[in-house]
């Protein structure tokens, strides 16, 4: 595997590996148990399952996968911020894929809340998906921005001008 590859693959197994362990870990810990608080009632890890609409959460994390690992593949040398933000959507579309393939629905444990509102119930899968699309994003549409600042760059002040002249006006 070439190295540009190699770390996206070890954030998503790493991603897989707590999701699924702390979904297990859930599963035992929390089942027909009162909501733990972690900090007070804002965030307190409580069980439920959510089968929400299985086949097209089954199909868009599959497609999410099959997309990513094209997305690296074809393009690896990709800016090390988007390939770690890459990796950890690879890590929670698989990790909430494995569920929904094997149980019909993901376990979900962390509730976060303030005062009447409140949040779903998420999990380490959801969270690394959340977090990889925003800092994608966030990061694309920088590039994206840099690119097209690149495409036409401002002339260096002073190079080919008199002394007298705007920045960009030199000889014709």
């Amino acid at each position: 595997m070439r190295r540009s590859l190699l770390g996206p693959a070890v954030i998503a197994a790493v991603v897989l590996a707590a999701d699924q362990w702390t979904k297990h870990w859930a599963s035992g810990a929390l089942r027909d148990h009162p909501p733990l608080r972690v900090v007070g009632d804002l965030v307190r890890l409580t069980y439920t399952r959510n089968a929400g609409a299985h086949f097209p959460f089954w199909l868009f994390s599959a497609i999410a996968a099959i997309g990513i690992v094209m997305l690296l593949a074809l393009r690896p040398e990709r800016p090390a911020v988007q390939r770690i933000a890459l990796g950890l959507v690879l890590g929670g579309a698989v990790g909430n894929l494995i569920d929904r393939v094997r149980y019909g629905e993901v376990v979900d444990f962390i509730l976060v809340s303030w005062r009447t509102w409140q949040f779903p119930v998420f999990n380490v899968a959801d969270s690394a998906v959340s977090v990889g699309v925003v800092v994608f994003a966030l990061v694309w549409t920088g590039s994206s921005r840099r690119r097209e600042e690149g495409a036409d760059p401002a002339p260096l002040a002073g190079a080919g001008s008199s002394a007298g002249d705007p920045p960009g006006a030199g000889p014709a």
